[in-house]
């Protein structure tokens, strides 16, 4: 019996001691993707996505926003360590798409990240009137709010 409740405190601590490890392995990228660089042609009002699934006061919104402060809520989006895509509601005829994959795990929030260090890259394309007229690879930094 006591090799049975020795066996099972050492069940225990080696699970709790795993437990650390796993919780180092959360996925959350809420916050602010800026364009790293120039507008690519076609993107020259471009201003940022904006990931917010907790919905927090103190971060924008989800979707694609524009320089002038216009924005374009996801339609549809997927938002996984491999995988960000998402379209958008049309607005005056046009949406957007993207497809990319984040560069980097955890929670970025928590992270010391840079203004010039690539977090997110993909293929940004917009739509006018359901014809594409604009494509481009982009890289994004991340900012996660004040």
């Amino acid at each position: 019996m006591r090799k049975t409740l020795k066996a099972i405190a050492i069940a225990c601590t080696l699970l709790t001691a795993s437990i650390p490890v796993f919780t180092q392995n959360r996925f959350n990228p809420d916050g602010a993707f800026w364009l790293i660089g120039e507008a690519p042609e076609g993107f020259p009002d471009f201003g940022g996505i904006n990931l917010n699934a907790r919905r927090l006061r103190r971060l924008p919104a989800q979707g694609l926003e524009l320089n002038n402060g216009k924005r374009f809520s996801f339609k549809t989006a997927t938002v996984k360590r491999d995988n960000l895509s998402f379209t958008t509601l049309t607005v005056g005829g046009v949406y957007y798409t993207f497809v990319g994959k984040f560069l980097r795990g955890g929670v970025f929030a928590e992270q010391d990240l840079s203004d010039e260090q690539p977090v997110l890259e993909g293929v940004l394309t917009k739509y006018k009137n359901g014809q594409k007229v604009a494509e481009a690879k982009m890289k994004f930094s991340y900012f996660g709010g004040t």
